[in-house]
């Protein structure tokens, strides 16, 4: 009897690495892609002459799944670590250095000197108020259900919310802290949580756990070489990946695609098709290439994150990216930066509105814009999966499952439950890298959150 093939809905970074995980394993996989292009939120372009992501730029190392699948497609040597420079936060009055030792921004140590600075003495009491407070007791689950800006403001005060973890969500996830449940932002957050039931004990146990967002890593030549690595491998696997195809339905054993109907175990990857999306964040990211002798000194560090409500920026964060990662040096006082707008300047005015969020958000007085390119992204950020039914459903993967970040996803796709599924006798061969790339084990470095920022 002919094995069924695995059919893949979606072909964002998700559906790719279930893809290569399921053609490893022997299965003969089909991908079926909506859009013209792969690779979802994750795309490289030039500007300045230089290639830079416009997309995902980075992932957490936590877990390892991120880094054994860079050494299976041959790219093991090309992970790089951001460089260790501080981030900022612009709020009115006055910008401050991101303090170093929170998590989402949630202070561990609420009266540290730079917690003190971005807080205020008053603002760095209250949040230190989360030592004295009764414990919370609840379970990770009823955790995880509320948002982080009601956790957090609960335990540490509205200050704390919105000069530190509202510009760090902001940056982040494209959303703000009261419209983010826990569990998306950070489950190991919602478990300690539930362990320790105070706040800045919890963060600094998911912080010494090697969390996302201080332990993370880049692909030199950007992320967007991983989508290129898995595409070339799944061909060589023998895989195939159909775009421009229209999924209209699907179930556990087939799918309705330009509508024709397809037998096969079915994945999902693409959002919308499986379970309810509750929430979605539109981001529009700019890549410039500017010239600006006084972004020499790198006077924001590898970036700044905008504060809700402050005045006279357009911009939601800013990251210098020829600071951040030393394969984008600058050059002959040209820097490359990455800016993400809620709403974008319309074309003609797209220069003007970088050049001066650059001077306001740096400091810098001498910026010149040379070249710039914007991509919109649509992210889902909230997802209610459905209810129980007689007939199981598909699996789901991806952001599509309620999962975000690079790390979540490929740790969920190249675990032991989907490998069970994809091979239910367990009869699970290794994993076959492409022919002489040797593997190599990871070990995760801890690095100052302020590096992985913005």
């Amino acid at each position: 009897m002919t094995e069924a093939p695995v059919i893949v809905v979606g072909a964002g970074i998700g559906g790719l690495a279930l893809a290569q995980r399921a053609a490893s394993l022997g299965r003969t996989v089909v991908v079926l892609e909506r859009s013209g292009r792969v690779g979802g939120q994750i795309e490289l372009a030039g500007v300045g002459g230089r290639e830079i992501d416009l997309g995902a730029e980075s992932f957490a190392v936590r877990g390892g799944a991120g880094a054994e699948l860079l050494d299976e497609l041959g790219l093991g040597d090309e992970l790089t670590l951001p460089r260790p420079a501080a981030a900022w936060v612009h709020a009115d009055p006055r910008p401050y250095p991101l303090p170093a030792t929170g998590l989402l921004g949630i202070p561990t140590r609420p009266l540290a000197s730079d917690v003190r600075l971005a807080l205020g003495l008053p603002g760095a009491i209250r949040a230190a108020a989360d030592r004295v407070l009764p414990r919370l007791r609840a379970g990770a689950d009823t955790i995880g259900e509320r948002t982080l800006g009601e956790v957090v403001g609960r335990r540490m005060g509205r200050r704390a919310t919105e000069r530190l973890v509202d510009p760090v969500v902001r940056g982040v996830y494209s959303a703000r802290a009261a419209d983010l449940r826990l569990a998306t932002a950070s489950p190991q957050l919602a478990r300690a949580l539930a362990e320790h039931g105070r706040l800045a004990p919890a963060a600094a146990a998911v912080r010494a756990s090697s969390p996302a967002g201080s332990a993370v890593a880049g692909v030199r030549g950007g992320i967007g070489r991983l989508v290129a690595a898995l595409a070339g491998d799944l061909e060589r696997l023998g895989a195939r990946v159909r775009l421009g195809a229209d999924v209209t339905a699907v179930a556990a054993d087939h799918v309705v695609v330009d509508g024709q109907r397809i037998d096969g175990f079915v994945v999902v990857a693409a959002p919308g098709l499986v379970g309810e999306v509750t929430a979605r964040r539109t981001i529009t990211v700019v890549a410039a290439a500017v010239r600006s002798r006084e972004l020499d000194a790198a006077p924001r560090g590898t970036g700044v994150l905008v504060a809700p409500g402050a005045r006279g920026i357009t911009a939601r964060a800013l990251t210098h990216s020829s600071v951040k990662w030393s394969w984008l040096a600058a050059w002959d006082g040209v820097h490359l930066l990455r800016l993400s707008y809620d709403v974008p300047p319309g074309p003609e005015r797209l220069a003007g509105v970088v050049a001066a969020d650059v001077a306001r958000l740096t400091g810098a007085r001498d910026v010149e814009v040379l070249d710039v390119v914007t991509r919109t992204w649509t992210r889902t950020v909230g997802v209610r999966p459905p209810g129980a039914a007689a007939v199981p459903g598909p699996l789901v993967v991806g952001e599509a499952s309620g999962r975000s970040g690079l790390a979540a996803i490929l740790a969920h796709v190249r675990g032991d439950d989907v490998v069970r599924a994809l091979d239910p006798a367990g009869a699970v061969p290794a994993i076959r890298a492409p022919a002489g790339t040797p593997a190599r084990a990871h070990t995760p470095r801890t690095i100052d959150e302020r590096t992985s920022l913005p």
